[in-house]
């Protein structure tokens, strides 16, 4: 078994660290592990640069995991890299969407047995990685408003069963009953498929299935097939706003006449001022953004 370079956050909780613990003693059953804590860029970046080719173990959730793809591409390291993970988020959906186990236990055996697998990733036109999904427009006012919830509920429960997981669907509810309503122009792989005349509720683009620890925007989306899965919402009447919220919440939104689903690997959003929520992370007012699917980006043991 190759060594291992395991990073987590150096702000986790108490009970966090207790938990990579558990999962750090069956790695070390079996090959040499060395635990870097960072806690910002700098210190990452200088990690990472003595990684060498040892595999990359991610003790974290999907900000971390972000943080380490984003990492290793700014320093051209991401196509030779190896990641695994070790999900210790309250959202996990990257994991969730990969089938990692969320328990700590069963994710270290898994970075012992798994399979070795190249993972697409989503570039924008700024040269920043999506590694998950981003999402303009009521989505992205949900994200911040699931922030908030997640923050509020995280510490009610035990490690990752928690009740941080339903901030973003309590966010999404939220930014029903005053959500933007946008005139925006959408192309995927130079067709229009909505055009100013049309408005939208939001846009999603997704390499994962879900965001905000399980409401599953693009739910087929597959981050090994090559394609971006985008979901685009018309429901913008008053009741149409509500019924979507509910049915995101239910996952059957996309039987709805006013979504639309499409796959493609060109992107480009355009109209309204609107903003955006990349791997939870969000960035705007913006008029235009494009983004491009680059296939098969990196290595990660998956089950």
């Amino acid at each position: 078994m190759d060594p291992l370079l395991v990073i987590m956050n150096a702000d986790a909780g108490t009970a966090e660290e207790e938990a990579l613990e558990r999962g750090l003693a069956i790695l070390r059953e079996h090959t040499s592990v060395e635990l870097a804590q960072t806690s910002n860029p700098g210190e990452l970046d200088g990690v990472l640069h003595r990684a060498g080719s040892r595999r990359i173990v991610v003790a974290g959730g999907d900000g971390s995991l972000h943080a380490v793809v984003a990492a290793l591409h700014r320093r051209h390291d991401l196509a030779d890299a190896v990641l695994a993970l070790l999900p210790m988020g309250t959202g996990n959906d990257f994991a969730r969407a990969m089938d990692v186990p969320l328990e700590i236990e069963d994710a270290a055996r898994l970075v012992l047995e798994g399979e070795v697998r190249r993972v697409d990733l989503i570039l924008d036109d700024t040269g920043q990685v999506v590694v998950n999904n981003v999402h303009v427009g009521a989505g992205a006012q949900a994200s911040r408003r699931g922030a908030r919830w997640k923050e509020r509920l995280g510490s009610i429960g035990v490690g990752n069963v928690n009740l941080g997981r339903i901030g973003y669907p309590i966010g999404a509810v939220q930014a029903a009953f005053k959500p933007p309503s946008l005139h925006l122009r959408v192309e995927v792989d130079g067709s229009v498929v909505n055009d100013l005349d049309q408005p939208v509720l939001m846009v999603a683009l997704g390499n994962g299935t879900s965001v905000g620890g399980g409401a599953e925007l693009t739910p087929e989306a597959d981050a090994e097939d090559g394609r971006i899965d985008i979901m685009v919402s018309r429901s913008i009447g008053p009741l149409a706003k509500l019924g979507y919220a509910a049915q995101v919440l239910r996952r059957t939104h996309l039987e709805r006449d006013d979504v639309l689903q499409v796959r493609g690997t060109r992107v480009s959003i355009s109209g309204d001022e609107f903003y955006c929520a990349a791997d939870g992370e969000i960035s705007g007012p913006e008029r235009q953004r494009s983004w491009r699917m680059e296939p098969a980006a990196y290595s990660m043991v998956l089950p």
